[in-house]
C-alpha cells in the first residue's frame, strides 16, 4: 500500500492474518485502533469489521482464504473476492 491511502470499511467471511514486513500501518479493527510496524502480525477474525490505513509505504503479508468474500457495510451487495487476494 502507498503511503497516506485508505481502504474502506469493510467485512471479510473469513480470517486473515496480515505481518508487516516494511513500513507503518494502523489497523481500526472493531473500533479499536492499532499501530503496526515492520515484523507485527495481527489476526483480523471473519465478520469483524476494519479499516486500514498506510501511514508510510508499505509491504504486507496477507494470509488468508482465497475465494474470501468483502462487503463494505452500507452497500447493498457483497463486492466478492479483491483481485488482491486470487
Amino acid at each position: 500500500m502507498a503511503g497516506g491511502s485508505r481502504g474502506p470499511r469493510h467485512v471479510f467471511d473469513s480470517e486473515q492474518v496480515w505481518t508487516v514486513l516494511e513500513g507503518e500501518l494502523t489497523v481500526e479493527l472493531a473500533g479499536e485502533e492499532r499501530k503496526l510496524g515492520a515484523g507485527d502480525t495481527v489476526v483480523l477474525p471473519s465478520g469483524a469489521e476494519r479499516q486500514l490505513t498506510a501511514r508510510t509505504d508499505v509491504r504486507l503479508l496477507v494470509c488468508g482464504r482465497s475465494e474470501a468474500i468483502v462487503r463494505v457495510p452500507g452497500e447493498d451487495a457483497p463486492r466478492g473476492t479483491p483481485p488482491w487476494i486470487a
